[in-house]
């Protein structure tokens, strides 16, 4: 229900408490999460949920997803909304260690991995840079998370630092090697799974030495 204020050439239009309570309804229902379009077909009006968005009942995660302001705050946003946007991708290597803690470095943008053939996001911020995987390299390790209530698909430790050593020469052999460190520091070594992974990233050969020295 709208109440115009004004004349028609400087029509104001005043959202009701109703609709903002039945909207915000709608948003709990839904986990406090939802995308503009299902937004309106599940009943709440462009204007409603614009004038929430504008009032600050509601915040955007990334363009064309709402959250309800009044939630705790994303743990890790960056990760949520690459997820909202890029739901096939998996977070990856630099990204996936620090969400891991096995690193000590900050990624400059996202990373995630694509299969090969899958079309490039365009998406603005946060920032990607997208890694190609093929056939089993991009099936397997994959885990699920929830980060504040989006799905997040990320890496395991062990797939991720496999990784780490087929791209060494885009993340550098010292990530690779920092994160076997912190592996063996903070989790319980699974050599069988680094050793399952090495192989699928054919680099099995590369990884046993530093394997056999640092575990």
């Amino acid at each position: 229900m709208y109440k115009c204020i004004g004349n028609l050439e400087q029509a104001v239009f005043v959202i009701s408490s109703d609709a903002i309570q039945v909207a915000r309804a709608i948003f709990k229902a839904q986990g406090g999460l939802l995308r503009s379009s299902r937004a309106i077909r599940l009943g709440i009006q462009r204007r409603t949920l614009y004038a929430m968005r504008d009032a600050g009942i509601i915040a955007e995660v990334t363009r064309g997803w709402y959250r309800l302001s009044d939630l705790p705050a994303l743990s890790n946003p960056d990760l949520a909304a690459v997820a909202l946007r890029v739901p096939r991708g998996v977070i990856c290597l630099l990204s996936a260690l620090s969400f891991h803690e096995l690193t000590t470095e900050i990624p400059p943008a996202v990373c995630i991995a694509l299969e090969k053939g899958a079309e490039t996001p365009r998406i603005g911020l946060p920032k990607l840079q997208v890694f190609r995987f093929s056939g089993t390299s991009f099936l397997e390790g994959i885990d699920n998370y929830k980060i504040s209530g989006v799905k997040v698909r990320i890496y395991s430790p062990e797939k991720t630092i496999a990784d780490c050593f087929k791209f060494r020469n885009k993340t550098g052999l010292d990530t690779a090697l920092e994160a076997l460190r912190l592996y063996r520091q903070k989790m319980t070594v699974k050599t069988d799974k680094l050793l399952f992974f090495a192989r699928i990233c054919r680099v099995d050969k590369i990884m046993r030495p530093y394997l056999e020295s640092i575990l």
